[in-house]
């Protein structure tokens, strides 16, 4: 009787190991094809600004070809490397960011719920101009043969980072008080 439950114990905790394994928490790298945007509007036209420089990290669970949790994720990206089609607004742009003081604007997950399979509501901090600041936002999720992709958007405003809307042409121009961060991320092995 003996050997038999410890054949079954043995049976069960291999069984265990396994199912741990397949569902096992894996680090992710942000990969060089994602995206990230800036846009607003101005007395003169709408703008955005763009850039493909993040650096970042995630560590997801993801078990037969579907995302079960979001366990930590932070992206980085250097300030200067969002750019618009013009300079003179670029060096406005970063002037109102601070970047001789901060270089980087950051995102840290603080917590993830799912909505459903392919939505998910993520709440965490972002640092813009040396300003943190906590936003929820919701999500798109595609498992991907690698990794996962994120998509989502959020809309914040100047003051909200303590930043001052920009003016050019001596006032005469003047940019929006509401900005919307746009996001296109890829988190490969």
């Amino acid at each position: 009787m003996k050997t038999n439950t410890l054949k079954l114990f043995a049976i069960v905790t291999a069984f265990l190991g396994i199912s741990t394994f397949a569902t096992a928490q894996k680090s992710y790298a942000l990969d060089g094809k994602s995206t990230f945007s800036v846009a607003g509007t101005s007395t003169l036209h709408d703008w955005e600004m763009k850039s493909a420089s993040g650096t970042g990290t995630a560590t997801l669970n993801i078990a037969n070809g579907k995302l079960t949790d979001i366990d930590a994720l932070t992206v980085t990206l250097l300030a200067e490397s969002v750019k618009s089609e013009k300079k003179s607004m670029d060096k406005v742009a970063y002037e109102t960011l601070k970047t001789d003081k901060n270089k980087n604007i950051k995102y840290v997950l603080k917590s993830a719920e799912k909505v459903n399979e392919t939505t998910w509501e993520l709440t965490g901090t972002y640092t813009i101009a040396g300003v943190s600041k906590a936003y929820k936002t919701t999500v798109k999720t595609t498992v991907t043969k690698d990794g996962l992709n994120l998509q989502g958007t959020n809309k914040i405003t100047f003051t909200d980072f303590g930043m001052k809307s920009p003016t050019a042409m001596l006032g005469t121009i003047k940019t929006g008080q509401d900005l919307t961060i746009k996001f296109n991320l890829t988190f490969n092995l």
